[in-house]
């Protein structure tokens, strides 16, 4: 094939690095779905993420194959759709029945009634050469609109000023793999290829940095789980399972609201929340924005600092 010539060494050589770096991150999710065989509980998670990965995984399949050069695009995407295969599976074997039936619904209106009818419509609209630009432009749209997920975690991160739910080999090896597949794509000339990892590539930098700003940074950020990604959620479960193995003490609740209050009146608001306080290791949810809470490790005891509520 022409990607083994020897003028197209260097699209061999990104090719094949993209490939692995795309495989490390799609085995990520591994953890997480270790961690729900073993419960037998899927423990609030969200599908959509792997149901949107598999979609674009069949879709950048589908636009490989309509080009006789992207045969390592071609390679990585027929792994990604076996593996997000795997995770969507175990979802739906552990997940409850309205998680099921969502889930179910979902791959059945994305995954198989989207994709055929983009199939039919670039194979009856559109001929030749121009059925891959057509298509290549649908795909390079949804993966635009993919890229921009990590806005929601660069967003909890500048809030809580704590990377804590950042983990740093993921957003490094996303990084890499839109540099990868970037010069992959420079160097075949494709610019539906290109365009997507120039905007991996700036949110990946962009959460290098946070890393290293708030990297020294020890708080741990309880945010609403309705507004958590997917991923951030099971790190918080795994953080509270942790947590929940020793004694949590609480020294200290500060609110902090955009609302102005007197004195007594925050006085008053504390007595409150002290009455609601049923035991010791009851953790402060408000109904809307975050709370950061400062530990200190005293041998098998985690004495809580401070809790600070934003609303």
């Amino acid at each position: 094939m022409a990607v083994f010539a020897t003028d197209n060494l260097g699209v061999l050589i990104f090719g094949i690095l993209g490939n692995i770096t795309s495989f490390v991150v799609f085995l990520a999710p591994v953890p997480t779905f270790y961690r729900v065989y073993k419960k037998k509980s899927t423990e609030g998670f969200q599908s959509v993420p792997y149901v949107v990965a598999l979609f674009s995984a069949m879709m950048w399949l589908y636009y490989a194959t309509l080009k006789s050069d992207l045969i390592l695009l071609v390679t990585i995407n027929s792994v990604g759709c076996v593996i997000e295969s795997i995770y969507i599976a175990l979802y739906i074997a552990y997940a409850p029945k309205q998680a099921r039936m969502f889930t179910l619904r979902l791959l059945l209106l994305l995954n198989f009634g989207g994709f055929c009818l983009i199939l039919l419509l670039s194979h009856f609209l559109a001929k030749g050469s121009l059925r891959a630009t057509v298509l290549g432009w649908v795909c390079t749209s949804f993966a635009v609109s993919v890229f921009a997920a990590p806005l929601s975690i660069i967003r909890v991160v500048i809030r809580t000023k704590s990377v804590e739910f950042m983990p740093f080999p993921l957003s490094f090896f996303l990084t890499l793999s839109a540099i990868m597949w970037l010069f992959y794509g420079i160097m075949l000339k494709d610019l539906c290829v290109a365009i997507p990892n120039v905007l991996g590539l700036i949110f990946g930098v962009l959460q290098m940095v946070l890393y290293v700003m708030y990297r020294k940074n020890k708080t741990v950020a309880l945010l609403e789980e309705q507004k958590l990604p997917e991923q951030v959620k099971a790190d918080v479960n795994q953080k509270l399972d942790n947590n929940n193995s020793h004694t949590v003490m609480m020294a200290e609740v500060q609110v902090i609201s955009s609302n102005s209050k007197t004195e007594k009146d925050q006085n008053d608001d504390d007595l409150d929340d002290h009455d609601e306080m049923k035991n010791k290791n009851q953790l402060v949810r408000p109904q809307t924005g975050y709370c950061v809470i400062n530990m200190e490790r005293q041998g098998l005891a985690s004495q809580c600092q401070t809790v600070k509520c934003v609303a």
